[in-house]
């Protein structure tokens, strides 16, 4: 079945690249979510995601054709590229106008108790700003590998970089990550026994 999908998709990105705006919308409406899901793991804002992944379509549309189909490479992987590349000009801009400007994630399960609700949105709060005080590079790795499950291999191909330097990127993140929250976890101990 999964070839039939890569048929059927390397059919719709030819006829896209033919000019038929249908066939892109089929692709946008296979890959929007995906795209939508690593900008907002690389942003943390829910209306730049939004607006990052419509800007992505839009650059992905005007470069369809430089896209081959021939390639390995995956449209999958292609547009998570160019995502990326969009969420980082669009930080880049939001940082000029508003610096430091991170919003608290309200990501709580509503069936537990106020307090537990308080106490997961402080822990995802503080990974979501850890993630974010993270280099480009590094982000991008990490919410690629551990949000959206890519294997090194496509990480490599989507940010067009090798295998080695996934890998060490990844550690990186991965390290700088846990530095970084287990600084803010002694912070929380420290004022719990004030």
């Amino acid at each position: 079945m999964a070839i039939v999908f890569q048929v059927n998709e390397i059919e719709l990105v030819t006829k896209a690249q033919g000019g038929d705006r249908n066939a892109f919308s089929e692709l946008v409406g296979i890959h929007a979510r995906g795209v939508l899901n690593v900008i907002f793991r690389i942003c943390g804002d829910a209306q730049i995601a939004e607006d990052a992944a419509q800007e992505t379509f839009i650059r992905a549309w005007s470069n369809l054709g430089s896209f081959r189909t021939d390639r390995e490479s995956s449209l999958r992987n292609w547009l998570y590229r160019i995502a990326l590349n969009t969420a980082t000009d669009m930080l880049r801009k939001e940082k000029r106008i508003l610096p430091g400007a991170v919003e608290d994630l309200h990501l709580a399960d509503p069936q537990p108790g106020p307090e537990s609700l308080l106490v997961q949105a402080e822990r995802t709060a503080q990974v979501k700003d850890a993630i974010s005080s993270l280099p480009d590079a590094s982000r991008a790795v990490l919410v690629l590998k551990e949000y959206e499950q890519l294997s090194y291999r496509e990480i490599a191909e989507t940010l067009d970089i090798p295998i080695g330097t996934v890998m060490s990127r990844l550690n990186y993140a991965r390290r700088l990550l846990k530095e970084k929250l287990h600084g803010q976890k002694a912070v929380l101990m420290e004022a719990e026994h004030v």
